[in-house]
């Protein structure tokens, strides 16, 4: 069996789940237009830049689930996946992801996003393990903190490895490992799999891309 791993936003997906799932709330009328949009935009371009601080953007991030019901969250997320998240997702990422399933591939989606925002991004996929942020909670409500490591660079390599480890797996178990990712923040990963592939990647991701003689592949129609 070989281990298989996908990057999400702006990988398997045309753009970035947590950046659209704050302008969706945003259109929406749940978060003020005026305070949330420009620091959401900072943040992200804080991520293309390689200098996001993953705690204090978390921070940010979590607060709204913290600031509404589940039974809210959840009628909000149904649409949200309707409206912007089917899509950003192409064929080629369909065929790509159903290929290595059909190979019978152990599959991950390894996400910064947490995982209240990806988890049925992942259904949608046909893939059943999903490693991402986990938003801590308390008798069923979202408490804003995080819940244990973040998975952002080197935070992926740990997550990763603590989910083969219940699984009674390691990383060097596999003799091919697969990771696709978009982002230089995903090096850390991609240097530690048999088989890193870059995935429309950005300019950094790019070139230690061409430097490493890494495939470079797009999933864009």
């Amino acid at each position: 069996m070989n281990l298989t791993l996908f990057d999400l936003d702006n990988t398997l997906l045309a753009g970035d789940s947590d950046y659209e799932w704050g302008q969706f709330l945003v259109d929406r009328g749940v978060l003020d237009r005026a305070t949330y949009e420009a620091q959401n935009q900072q943040y992200y371009d804080q991520y293309v830049a390689g200098t996001l601080d993953i705690h204090e953007y978390l921070g940010f991030a979590l607060r709204p689930l913290a600031e509404h019901s589940p039974e809210e969250l959840q009628r909000w997320h149904t649409a949200f996946m309707r409206e912007r998240i089917l899509p950003m997702i192409g064929t080629p990422a369909r065929v790509l992801v159903t290929r290595h399933l059909h190979a019978g591939d152990l599959c991950a989606i390894v996400t910064a996003t947490n995982s209240f925002v990806t988890a049925p991004i992942a259904h949608e996929f046909g893939i059943g393990h999903l490693i991402a942020t986990e938003a801590e909670s308390c008798n069923g409500h979202f408490t804003g903190r995080v819940a244990g490591t973040p998975c952002f660079r080197e935070g992926k390599i740990r997550r990763v490895e603590e989910w083969l480890a219940s699984q009674g797996r390691a990383l060097r178990d596999f003799s091919v490992s697969t990771f696709y990712s978009d982002s230089h923040n995903d090096l850390p990963l991609l240097a530690r799999v048999t088989r890193p592939v870059a995935v429309d990647p950005d300019a950094q991701l790019a070139e230690e891309a061409a430097r490493r003689g890494w495939p470079v592949i797009s999933l864009r129609p």
